[in-house]
């Protein structure tokens, strides 16, 4: 099983359009982005993307074009569903998985696309590729949103998706002791935003769980980027 992190920001992005932040300064002189998050998944030679940001065509080109088998949506926000029209016309359309109130959600936005809807439950595995996929619910309100941890050959990865630190218990026993931990981490431990964990709780968090491995994700432009586990987009992990 292969991990491929094709975007790391926020909704805007790093660097934001007319920001001239350090960060965002930093960003427009090196070359250095982080386009919005999305996950690319291969295993048994078959790829899986997990969530569909309005990056998508750019994040695609950058890793070679791989077809992909299937996609998984996390929830119904604009930077994390609407690139999936980014299909059209250049491969059969993916099948989508997810939860109820995410497929009928995302799929209004594209009724001009003809593909397979498959609808997942909360803490019930189901498998792709050789790869088990185990949905479980996280507090991004309004918004339902569920985050995925992802099996195969003893491996485990776990990703929170958006959240705030209120994750119920149930999931949180779900991403305990995983070999990497994707977790939301928008802004600085200094901030605090109701549907998103800061720097702070994103790391109190992974400590709580104890991963062999974690990295923020989701992360703003007014994240230093010299933090110890933020995530960089085209940061890649492998797992036997």
């Amino acid at each position: 099983m292969k991990l491929t992190l094709l975007g790391t920001g926020d909704a805007i992005g790093t660097p934001k359009v007319g920001c001239d932040c350090p960060q965002c300064a930093r960003a427009k002189k090196t070359g250095i982005t982080r386009l919005r998050t999305s996950l690319l998944l291969e295993n048994e030679g078959r790829h899986i993307l997990i969530d569909t940001s309005p990056d998508l065509r750019q994040q695609l080109l950058h890793q070679g074009s791989p077809k992909i088998d299937a996609v998984i949506w996390t929830h119904g926000h604009y930077d994390h569903f609407t690139g999936y029209g980014e299909f059209y016309r250049v491969q059969n359309i993916p099948p989508v998985f997810a939860a109820a109130p995410v497929l009928n959600y995302c799929a209004e936005a594209f009724r001009f696309l003809t593909f397979e809807k498959f609808t997942v439950e909360p803490y019930q595995p189901f498998e792709i590729a050789g790869i088990s996929i185990t949905p479980f619910l996280v507090r991004h309100p309004p918004a339902y949103t569920t985050g995925f941890v992802f099996e195969s050959g003893g491996a485990r990865i776990g990703f929170t998706s958006d959240t705030n630190a209120d994750i119920p218990e149930r999931s949180l026993e779900l991403l305990k002791n995983c070999e990497l931990l994707l977790i939301d981490a928008l802004v600085p431990s200094s901030m605090h935003v109701h549907k998103h964990m800061n720097y702070l709780e994103a790391c109190t968090l992974a400590e709580r769980l104890k991963p062999d491995e974690y990295r923020c994700v989701h992360v703003s432009h007014m994240m230093p980027w010299e933090y110890p586990h933020l995530s960089n987009d085209g940061d890649v992990f492998a797992f036997p």
